[in-house]
């Protein structure tokens, strides 16, 4: 990651891009999205630190523009395979907060009946295929995905989301070279926000930008501020109406920054001193749209936080709802996961009763 973008302090608070084809209305619904992704993560981050979660946090804290950004262009049939950290998108998406907390807190009401704890799950009817652990591997999926609306004759493009250091894994040249090759309508959108867990970037590819590894396959090839959400927007939105019509696959490098360790057990030791501080003064991404709203009119102050308080209301009326419903039998954590022919025999005799 180039060191000017981490210490070269700006002549003036940094904007958004001030070229765009977005309305009043939708620009202050991208605020919406923008101020629930923070919120929620800082929600679920209490809720750690207060025992309720006991599986891992994983913040996106200074990267939310890119996801929200990016999945705001897309059309209701579009689908979606984001990271853990892509909150922001899911929230576009459709998906609710509450099943999203009940993922995270053990509840029967999450779509993956508390199998797992972290929002590993999926809702095809909102084009919403869920993120898993494996880096580098829903490449390969979406273009799975991609394959069978072709069959169908669907017009349907596939987003997936990953971080720069799933590009040195064979799932991912494996995956967009065949996309590459099959002229797909695959967006590989890599969130270049620094660090692979704790290595940096020039540790782990020695290319100057991600954003050349699209020469190797033959693709397109764009770079975006990922932490001006407008920018975001409008970069995606040439890639969409650039694979939607028949032009094969696009990869985006949006170059942002994690303000906070992999997980939350992450101490950041590996950061340099004052690196995730100039960040914090100098380039944050719902900063950055809150001057722009405001500089162009479009919004003032007193009416940020209005929406503000309307999202913490929102949010916090969810959590009620997710930590309100009961924890799941344990006996369920079989369910749809093993077929019943197949079942450990511990489970055995309590699943087929069901």
């Amino acid at each position: 990651m180039q060191t000017k973008r981490q210490f070269e302090i700006p002549d003036k608070p940094l904007s958004c891009k001030k070229d765009t084809s977005l309305s009043k209305e939708d620009l202050l619904r991208i605020y919406k999205f923008l101020k629930m992704t923070r919120m929620f993560d800082e929600i679920t981050v209490r809720l750690k630190r207060q025992a309720k979660i006991t599986g891992g946090v994983f913040s996106s804290l200074g990267q939310e523009a890119t996801a929200v950004g990016t999945a705001y262009a897309l059309q209701p049939q579009d689908f979606i395979a984001p990271l853990i950290r892509d909150i922001g998108a899911c929230f576009v998406k459709g998906i609710l907060p509450r099943h999203i907390f009940a993922s995270y807190l053990g509840r029967s009401t999450s779509p993956n009946r508390a199998t797992d704890l972290q929002f590993h799950f999926a809702d095809l009817d909102k084009g919403f295929i869920g993120p898993i652990s494996h880096l580098g591997d829903m490449v390969s999926v979406m273009a799975g995905v991609l394959l069978a609306s072709r069959m169908r004759k669907e017009d349907r493009v596939a987003v997936a989301y990953l971080g720069e250091g799933a590009t040195s894994t064979g799932a991912f040249h494996e995956g967009i070279n065949f996309a590459a090759v099959q002229r797909l309508p695959l967006i590989v959108v890599v969130e270049n926000n620094g660090y692979a867990y704790s290595t940096p970037t020039h540790k782990q590819c020695a290319a100057k930008n991600f954003v050349d590894k699209a020469i190797g396959y033959g693709i397109l090839g764009l770079q975006v501020d990922g932490n001006d959400v407008i920018a975001c927007y409008e970069t995606m939105k040439t890639a969409v109406s650039y694979a939607r019509s028949g032009n094969g696959t696009v990869l985006i490098e949006a170059l942002t920054y994690r303000r906070k360790g992999h997980a939350e057990h992450d101490n950041q030791s590996y950061v340099p001193p004052g690196e995730i501080e100039w960040w914090a003064e100098h380039n944050d991404p719902i900063k950055r749209f809150e001057l722009f709203l405001t500089e162009e009119k479009l919004a003032t102050e007193k009416e940020l936080q209005a929406i503000e308080l309307e999202v913490s209301d929102y949010l916090e009326a969810e959590l009620a709802i997710a930590e309100a419903a009961e924890p799941p039998d344990p006996i369920t954590a079989a369910y749809e996961v093993f077929d019943n022919s197949i079942v450990p025999p511990a489970f055995k005799k309590k699943y087929l009763e069901k």
